[in-house]
């Protein structure tokens, strides 16, 4: 793990910033869902090998997630191993195990539990009509509840033969629960597929005042009813529905060449022609590689932990454009972990200069450092563990460059974080934007006259990203915006300046930057 990018959520190089709980003062940690505590795999006692792996690891993976205790994905630097884990899990929590998960059952658990976390909203209202009545529904204990939803998905978006997944989620409640769970999940998957093939599935119209449209839009594409809200206010009905579908897709993946290593992108597309990886080139980085599928593969084949490549959206990149790290320059990325971008930074430095990379999460700058020695970059790069406002408070430091990368709502990359969508909260906006305007005033601090401070998220909410932007040029009126049109492509540049990256015209992540110079 030390060795990768911390890889034990695939997504995380450029999703998975600090949360504004991190710079608390008094932290507050929620605890997870763990069946009990966690021991050595030792020779399974009760195999059951009439149970679908998949479904069963899904399930109780579902569960972990709902209640704090996992991500939405299962590899790891290997792409093995982690079943077996997983499997340990299952036994804790159902008294069972099944027989390992292969190849194929790892990504079936991937698309499984990623699908049915991203269409939680809609399984949950065909579940609730399809039960005798709401409470039936509102009182379903959660493995149930978990074992439901899968069968839905696997019917409706999955397209899976109907007689096997009521056959195998009906085996699963009986066995997991008891024969009335099993019944229960019998009659109401049954009822589905009669629907389905009569093309009556009880879905909302979209009608009524703003309200009841966002309600029923929520219902339909699956997303909280705020988000929906916000999103035909600022970008129109026709554009939040186009989101909400890219939000709604299995998302695309990118490889940065470790230029670093000297590491070309040609070296990286032998690699993956010897792997029969589907790619692409990217239009916009000439370090970059697209793949749709075969992540696994990568990182089974030993790219990663190699420091061959990293997993890094081309937004995210992008933004490293905008920084625009020149050799010998002395730059400060201010929220650094999980280090995607302080990664790619140093390896433009061609081994002149230093890239300062701060976070208050000590354990994740620790991996970050052991990582830059995969990718050999880490005489290039120093770890400062510090909340940044104290840092600002105490220390009498400058840099050429300030990189804020603050921590967001994420609302750019719900495609690829399932779950984020569900975790976020219309009142969470509030406290992003306060903290957001805290660390910026820090870090304008530690920059040097006629030095440039680049403010970035991964979200697209304008109040996070230009809205940011405006109220700290009122309040510092020593910062001015520098233009990003001769760093990145036209089509990438907002009419103020400001790089922008759009995932339904980009097909990309949404991410925002903004690149500010101090007066001398």
């Amino acid at each position: 793990m030390a060795q990768l990018l911390s890889f034990r959520v695939y997504l995380s190089a450029e999703t998975q910033k600090a949360s504004p709980e991190s710079f608390k003062r008094t932290q507050k940690t929620r605890k997870p869902f763990t069946p009990g505590p966690v021991t050595p795999v030792r020779k399974p006692q009760n195999l059951n090998l009439e149970v679908s792996p998949h479904r069963a690891v899904s399930a109780v993976r579902l569960m972990r997630i709902e209640f704090g205790g996992a991500f939405a994905d299962l590899l790891n630097e290997k792409g093995k191993g982690s079943g077996s884990n997983e499997m340990s899990y299952v036994e804790r929590t159902i008294g069972f195990r099944t027989r390992d998960l292969d190849d194929r059952d790892l990504r079936l658990v991937t698309d499984v539990v990623g699908g049915t976390i991203r269409w939680r909203r809609y399984l949950d209202h065909l579940i609730g009509s399809l039960c005798h009545n709401e409470r039936t529904f509102r009182n379903m204990e959660p493995l149930l509840l978990q074992i439901l939803r899968i069968g839905f998905y696997e019917i409706i978006k999955l397209d899976m033969p109907a007689y096997a997944v009521v056959d195998e989620n009906v085996r699963l409640a009986k066995i997991a629960l008891r024969p009335g769970a099993g019944d229960l999940v019998n009659g109401i998957l049954r009822k589905l597929v009669s629907l389905k093939e009569k093309d009556a599935l009880p879905l909302p119209k979209v009608e009524g005042d703003d309200r009841a449209q966002a309600r029923a839009l929520a219902t339909l594409h699956s997303h909280p009813v705020w988000m929906v809200r916000r999103w035909v206010k600022y970008l129109g009905l026709d554009e939040a529905t186009k989101l909400m579908t890219w939000n709604n897709t299995d998302p695309g993946f990118s490889l940065r060449a470790n230029m670093g290593r000297g590491i070309t992108r040609a070296d990286l597309v032998e690699r993956l022609n010897s792997l029969k990886v589907p790619h692409e080139l990217s239009l916009h980085l000439e370090d970059f590689v697209r793949i749709k599928t075969g992540l696994q593969m990568v990182v089974q084949a030993g790219l990663l932990k190699e420091g061959i490549c990293s997993v890094q959206d081309e937004s995210a990149g992008l933004v490293v454009s905008v920084v625009k790290p020149q050799p010998g320059d002395r730059i400060l990325d201010a929220c650094a972990a999980p280090g995607g971008k302080t990664l790619f930074m140093a390896s433009c430095l061609k081994h002149q200069g230093m890239i300062y990379a701060m976070d208050v999460n000590e354990g994740r700058l620790r991996i970050l450092g052991e990582t830059a020695k995969s990718h050999q970059v880490n005489g290039l790069i120093t770890t400062i563990h510090s909340d940044l406002r104290v840092f600002a408070e105490t220390k009498e430091v400058q840099y050429d460059k300030v990189l804020l990368d603050a921590p967001c709502s994420g609302l750019g990359v719900l495609s690829k974080r399932a779950d984020l969508r569900w975790n976020r909260k219309l009142e969470d906006m509030e406290e992003l934007t306060n903290l957001q305007d805290e660390l910026l005033d820090s870090a304008s601090k530690l920059v040097k006259p006629g030095g440039f401070l680049i403010y970035s998220t991964c979200s697209i909410d304008p109040e996070e990203n230009q809205g940011r932007v405006e109220a700290f040029l009122l309040r510092h009126p020593e910062f001015s915006v520098d233009p990003v049109d001769r760093l990145v492509p036209s089509s990438f540049v907002t009419l103020q300046g400001f790089f922008l990256s759009n995932p339904v015209k980009h097909s990309l992540d949404g991410a925002f930057a903004a690149r500010l110079v101090r007066a001398l």
